[in-house]
């Protein structure tokens, strides 16, 4: 039966994700760009190790992407609740060209420093603290809430997909050199800015409330009111600042497991296959009884994941083990963006998301920041074992201090 032209977007909108043509495009660009950085990213953290051989330059590396985000996250919610959203994605893709394009000069003419490559990633780490939350803020407004969280699950496999793709193939292609990596980052990046163009967001509700200190800081406030997402966003927030792993990864890629920028690569990658397996099969199965269970039993999974693969001196044993890191972390994810994102009224999205971001991905940069000292200070291994242990005593105290999200059986809640 046609749907007729004057039909509320609900109605209008296909209930399978392959026929939402917004969502296809949406999640190509998101699959591009995360493949672009994971790239760039392994060039950057293989060419900053060989130039200091400094574990702590790699810690810094992290800081200098954490920074912005805490720094910029009242502003960025605000830009994102106010503008169209895929004009805030695009700026940021530019953004990202432009950096990826001066490191390679840099690399190619000779004068990229280690201060210089600082300064390029703090410009990048501020790009993408506009781009993450509203990366995540646009889903709503491109799907109806029937399918949300398997619009969240799917979006996942974008960014796994990417992840498992875009470090190996960053590792390959090192082989002729950084700049080709960042040429190459930078074209993508491009190529996402044009992909979002074409996303329609039939959904998006703008806020056009007049701004003010109160609107500023309207994301903390509706967080710190509802338990349940404060719980779940401060859950993450410790148990990946202190389960970081990834700013170690060139040592154990050179100096335990005794590979070179592929096996880097592979490393880097093996997450992300858990992940995305991880990811597949929530978009297409979703959790729908004792919620609350899965999330605690994830990130104590991610956990023993981490610990295992400190302990681990084989690169296959190493990548099983980053795998189910990957899977565990995956999970827990989808749970905790369909409580936070089914719970939040959609012109309050941007602020809500800037702030989750904020805390849950700051801390992942300001885990690697954590990584990079306690490596240079006791060794990699210890530094690795000591984060894996710390995510399990999170999980079992937030299981205290937050009785109520153990109890949480369904995913989708009144926003």
């Amino acid at each position: 039966m046609a749907i007729p032209a004057d039909a509320p977007p609900t109605a209008r909108t296909p209930t399978s994700l392959l026929g939402h043509r917004a969502f296809v495009l949406f999640w190509c660009a998101r699959t591009l760009t995360t493949g672009a950085y994971q790239m760039l990213a392994v060039a950057v953290g293989w060419q900053i190790y060989d130039l200091t051989n400094n574990p702590l330059d790699l810690g810094i590396v992290g800081l200098m992407q954490f920074v912005p985000i805490v720094t910029l996250a009242v502003f960025v919610g605000q830009i994102a609740d106010r503008y169209d959203r895929r004009a805030v994605i695009r700026v940021t893709q530019i953004f990202k060209a432009l950096g990826a394009l001066m490191l390679a000069l840099g690399s190619v003419r000779g004068w990229l420093t280690r201060e210089l490559m600082f300064t390029i990633l703090f410009g990048l780490g501020a790009a993408r603290a506009f781009e993450i939350p509203t990366i995540h803020a646009i889903v709503p407004d491109i799907v109806p809430p029937s399918i949300l969280p398997r619009a969240i699950a799917s979006s996942a496999t974008a960014q796994q997909t990417a992840i498992i793709c875009g470090p190996a193939l960053g590792g390959l292609i090192y082989a002729f050199g950084p700049a080709t990596v960042y040429v190459i980052c930078a074209v993508v990046f491009v190529t996402a800015s044009v992909l979002v163009s074409f996303v329609r967001t039939v959904f998006a509700k703008p806020d056009e409330t007049p701004i003010s200190l109160k609107t500023l800081f309207a994301g903390f406030g509706y967080i710190r009111g509802r338990q349940v997402l404060f719980g779940v966003i401060s859950l993450d927030l410790f148990a990946v600042l202190l389960g970081g792993v990834t700013a170690l990864l060139p040592i154990y890629a050179r100096d335990i497991l005794a590979t070179g920028p592929w096996g880097l690569g592979l490393l880097r990658a093996a997450p992300a296959i858990g992940a995305l397996a991880s990811s597949v099969i929530l978009s297409q199965h979703m959790i729908e009884r004792r919620a609350g269970r899965w999330l605690f039993a994830s990130v104590a999974a991610y956990g023993v994941a981490i610990a295992l693969f400190g302990l681990s001196t084989s690169l296959v044993l190493s990548m099983a083990a980053l795998a189910a890191y990957g899977a565990a972390d995956a999970v827990s994810v989808v749970i905790r963006h369909s409580l936070v994102l089914s719970r939040t009224p959609n012109e309050m999205l941007g602020r809500v998301m800037a702030v989750n971001t904020m805390f849950t991905g700051s801390s992942g940069t300001l885990g690697e920041f954590r990584a990079g000292v306690m490596a240079a200070w006791l060794g990699a291994v210890p530094a690795v074992l000591i984060g894996g242990m710390g995510a399990v005593l999170v999980t079992l105290l937030w299981m205290r201090m937050f009785p109520e999200l153990p109890r949480i059986d369904k995913l989708i809640g009144d926003a």
